[in-house]
């Protein structure tokens, strides 16, 4: 199986927000602030505490929010090259090649760490920072079917 495909920059930022909220760190980062917040609010609802705590979780837990919704995507659209270049991929029993003008590369299933699945994309890990996605637009339900078969069968799911 194989198609071309090209990003569109509105679905790539909502794909790397679902990129950076999914890394552990990340998650525990906004867990730990939320429970700064929630506590020094308790805190300051009963008179315990002044209110500096609350307002300063409030503004950090704020400032994460605009960093890792807005400026990270962002930032990392402008960088990559990628997202501007239109692609052929092509889905084999042993390996996904990817080609464009510039080239064509092979990638061994097993160089795959695990995948997960948003609205717009596959997003294929080769390690929990390294990965490629690839848009869902111009395919099929069946075609969706068929990548999803494939990733299942090759590589481990990410929850």
């Amino acid at each position: 199986m194989h198609f071309s495909f090209s990003y569109n920059k509105k679905k790539v930022l909502q794909a790397l927000r679902y990129h950076f909220i999914a890394q552990r760190e990340i998650q525990v980062l906004f867990i730990v602030v939320l429970l700064f917040d929630v506590v020094s609010a308790v805190f300051y609802f009963t008179g315990k505490i002044r209110p500096e705590p609350f307002l300063l979780g409030a503004v950090i837990w704020f400032c994460f929010l605009i960093a890792f919704w807005y400026f990270m995507p962002n930032a990392v659209y402008k960088r990559s090259q990628t997202f501007r270049e239109r692609f052929t991929i092509y889905f084999q029993p042993t390996y996904i090649a990817l080609e464009n003008t510039k080239g064509r590369v092979e990638w061994q299933w097993s160089r795959f760490a695990n995948y997960f699945e948003t609205p717009y994309f596959f997003h294929l890990y080769f390690s929990t920072k390294s990965f490629f996605i690839v848009p869902k637009d111009e395919l099929s339900k069946e075609d969706q079917q068929q990548i999803r078969n494939l990733l299942n069968e090759h590589i481990k799911r990410r929850k």
